[in-house]
């Protein structure tokens, strides 16, 4: 698994939620055959990893125990790993990242980023894996009250920062961490944008980033209708894949993405021609390379 940390390709996180109220997709795949069949799919769609969560973080959600999460993902698992399926596990409980692990998961998908359960990074230390350390302030039910923020590019890479730096002193190696901005996670619209435009400024902390806009709610406002409803959550595949796009080309290590197959086209493309990178300085433009008016 350190060679998928530091791989070269962008590396495509395919979703499989197995709980009844994920935002986007709850109740699809509870059904252990439907969900198995759906991650496998992922694959073949061109995943290079599935993220199995069993524990629904979409703003205001309340929390399941975690008996009833482990029970969700572990067949699940199982049944993925059997198929040849590489396997995160999307958790912030070490209780259930140590069965998912046992189970074959190769990778810790933590949401928390090690602050929801201080025994995670025992957990992973232990365990050798990656860990996927995401920027957090507080559970679903009232994280909105924490997206107050200086400046929110500074204060996530200063707090992602303090996030690596515990994860290190407790003996997790770095080459085993990639971090996440945690976009819509006590973050308003404009933060998700922010973080977005200013991306390299989170690659300086020097570790790989894993980027996660697919289908969320700050999409769904932009994409509003003529009557200003938002765009509902199957419309908003084409702007995952833009911003999937954008991501890579600044420098993100992986996406994680619901709809794998339109991703996986748009990065093609981005392959075929030549990898092209975002530029980084906007001031430093010529004034006849800025947008004209036609």
């Amino acid at each position: 698994m350190t060679d998928l940390v530091r791989a070269q390709a962008p590396v495509v996180m395919g979703v499989l939620n197995v709980t009844p109220d994920s935002f986007s997709d709850g109740g699809r795949y509870a059904d252990l055959d439907a969900a198995v069949a759906h991650g496998v799919r992922l694959v073949s769609d061109g995943a290079h990893l599935v993220d199995v969560g069993g524990e629904s973080t979409r703003p205001g959600a309340d929390r399941v125990d975690a008996q009833t999460e482990a029970a969700r993902v572990l067949p699940v698992i199982r049944e993925l790993v059997a198929a040849g399926v590489v396997v995160s596990i999307d958790t912030s409980r070490a209780r259930v990242a140590e069965a998912a692990l046992a189970a074959g998961a190769a990778v810790v998908n933590d949401v928390s980023g090690g602050l929801a359960d201080p025994d995670m990074s025992r957990v992973v230390r232990d365990a050798g894996c990656p860990w996927v350390l995401m920027h957090w302030r507080g559970h679903s039910r009232g994280m909105r009250e924490f997206a107050h923020y200086t400046d929110v590019v500074t204060d996530v890479r200063d707090e992602l920062a303090q996030r690596v730096d515990a994860a290190l002193a407790i003996g997790v190696a770095a080459a085993r961490i990639v971090v996440d901005p945690g976009l819509g996670f006590a973050k308003t619209a404009e933060h998700n944008w922010q973080l977005t435009a200013r991306l390299p400024e989170l690659l300086a902390l020097g570790f790989p980033l894993l980027f996660g806009a697919s289908r969320k709610s700050y999409l769904g406002r932009l994409l509003v209708d003529p009557d200003g409803a938002p765009r509902p959550t199957a419309g908003r595949e084409t702007a995952t894949a833009a911003t999937s796009l954008l991501a890579v080309a600044a420098g993100a290590w992986g996406v994680r993405v619901h709809d794998v197959l339109g991703t996986a086209d748009a990065l093609a493309v981005w392959r075929a021609s030549g990898r092209p990178r975002l530029a980084t300085d906007r001031a430093g433009l010529h004034e006849d390379d800025t947008e004209g008016d036609r």
